[in-house]
């Protein structure tokens, strides 16, 4: 079995799964070029959407495809085949993700980035902060990654609530409604966080109707996809003051381009598609496991249903 690694750091994975297992077959490469003329025999490629989305379009096809994004919307156009498995990285994000949560959960109840702004103006800031205790925290979002976080959340006394496909009881959850049931609950909620995935039907959910129903002391955060928000919409209703700020991890362009109006929206934090970076070594792990389930023929961790999109 030979495998390809299309990967920014295709090194670092063909060391860490030789290291695991020395008899496997690998080649490696971030070029496209390379990688076109290195794919002919892999039957499996393991790496990134966006490099391996380009060998399927230039006629290259692998069995099996493990990617090592949680999101695969570069895998999903109309005019690439689907006749091979692919699964998405899944099992290794919860973690950094509820990291990245909690910086800015906790950042925002501390007042962090408006006392960094008072010691540059030299004023003495003695405002008494708040705890993330009884604070109401939405998902919208209650996939593996969400339940994942929940978990993580559930020691610093959050109210938890989630939003899904379907209703229904989740652990870390007090309730789980469907993505219709939206409107009627972000007004519940100190903090939305989005984590949904880009499909038909989670675009453009986050419009200038629902953010309208915040609360105006809650804060948005969006670490789920880009296309999920209505970018002027959002812009208005920081202006407008319907939501006390914003923590922008994806966009609808990226990298953002210069002049784009979030560059200097007020109560409005950029974050550069950081909230969780895809960890090598979880990540090979997550593959190997894969691998033994590909070879048996068993249903594979994280296997895309290219019907739903994920």
């Amino acid at each position: 079995m030979r495998i390809l690694i299309a990967e920014q750091q295709h090194a670092t994975y063909a060391a860490l799964l030789r290291e695991a297992q020395p008899q496997l077959l690998l080649q490696g490469s971030a070029d496209p070029a390379e990688l076109a003329q290195l794919a002919e025999g892999c039957e499996v490629w393991l790496g990134q959407p966006d490099l391996l989305g380009a060998l399927l379009r230039q006629g290259h096809q692998p069995q099996w495809l493990q990617s090592t994004w949680a999101g695969i919307t570069p895998l999903l156009a109309a005019d690439l085949p689907r006749d091979y498995q692919l699964s998405r990285a899944v099992g290794i994000f919860a973690q950094v993700m509820a990291e990245y949560l909690l910086t800015y959960l906790l950042g925002h109840e501390r007042q962090v980035l408006a006392r960094r702004t008072s010691q540059l103006e030299q004023r003495w800031d003695a405002r008494l902060p708040q705890s993330l205790a009884g604070r109401r925290v939405l998902l919208v979002g209650a996939g593996e990654i969400g339940q994942g976080v929940a978990q993580l959340l559930a020691p610093f006394g959050v109210e938890l609530r989630g939003i899904a496909r379907k209703p229904r009881a989740l652990a870390g959850f007090a309730q789980v409604s469907d993505l219709d049931s939206l409107a009627q609950q972000v007004g519940w909620a100190d903090y939305l966080i989005n984590l949904l995935p880009d499909t038909e039907a989670t675009r453009n959910v986050f419009d200038r109707a629902l953010f309208a129903c915040m609360q105006p002391s809650a804060l948005f955060i969006n670490v789920g996809r880009g296309v999920a928000v209505v970018d002027a919409d959002l812009l208005d209703a920081l202006q407008q003051e319907q939501l006390a700020g914003a923590v922008i991890d994806v966009c609808r362009e990226e990298p953002l381009p210069p002049g784009h109006s979030f560059w200097t929206a007020p109560r409005l934090l950029l974050t550069g598609h950081s909230a969780a970076p895809t960890l090598p070594g979880a990540m090979a792990q997550l593959f190997l496991d894969n691998m033994q389930r590909f070879r048996v023929g068993t249903a594979l961790r994280g296997q895309v249903d290219f019907s739903r999109g994920y």
